[in-house]
C-alpha cells in the first residue's frame, strides 16, 4: 500500500476527480494514511467523505477494506462503479454542485466564516467549502495565504 503521510503533507484537493467523483481521491488518501497510521490532523470518514459516500450508497468501511487490501485507486473505483447505481450524469451533476457548495446555513456561515479570518484574514476569495479546505492545507503546511 502506498499511503501519502498526511503528516508532512495535505491529501489531494477536494477538486481533484477520479471518474468525475470529486472528493474521491481525497478520502482514498485519507483512508491509506489512516491505515499506515500517517493521517495526522486529517479524519477519514469525515462529514465530506459521508456526504460522498451517502451520495453512492457505498459503505466507507467496505472502502476502507480495500485500500487495506492494497487495492489501487482504478480499483477501487471499478468497485465504486460495480455497487452504485447512480449514473455519470448524476456524478456530473452532483460534483459541479460540490465544487460550488458554500455554507447554507447561519451556523454553517459562522463557522466558515472563522476558519477563513483564522487562516487568511484578508482574502476575499474564498467563497465554497473547497476554497476553505484547499486554503488550510496550504497554509497547514507552511504556505502562506
Amino acid at each position: 500500500m502506498n499511503a501519502t503521510d498526511l503528516t508532512q503533507r495535505p491529501p489531494r484537493s477536494p477538486r481533484v476527480k477520479l471518474g468525475g467523483l470529486v472528493m474521491l481521491p481525497r478520502m482514498l488518501d485519507k483512508g491509506r494514511a489512516h491505515l499506515a497510521g500517517t493521517v495526522g490532523e486529517y479524519h477519514f470518514n469525515c462529514p465530506l467523505d459521508q456526504r460522498l459516500t451517502a451520495f453512492l450508497a457505498v459503505n466507507a468501511d467496505d472502502i476502507l477494506k480495500l485500500l487495506k487490501d492494497g487495492k489501487s485507486d482504478s480499483e477501487v473505483l471499478a468497485w465504486i462503479q460495480a455497487n452504485t447505481k447512480r449514473t455519470d450524469f448524476e456524478i456530473y451533476q452532483w460534483s459541479q454542485y460540490q465544487l460550488q457548495r458554500s455554507p447554507s446555513d447561519n451556523e454553517s456561515r459562522e463557522y466558515f466564516s472563522e476558519m477563513v479570518k483564522k487562516v487568511a484574514p484578508d482574502r476575499e476569495d474564498i467563497i465554497t467549502w473547497f476554497d476553505v479546505l484547499d486554503l488550510d492545507d496550504y497554509a497547514s503546511f507552511g504556505g502562506r495565504p
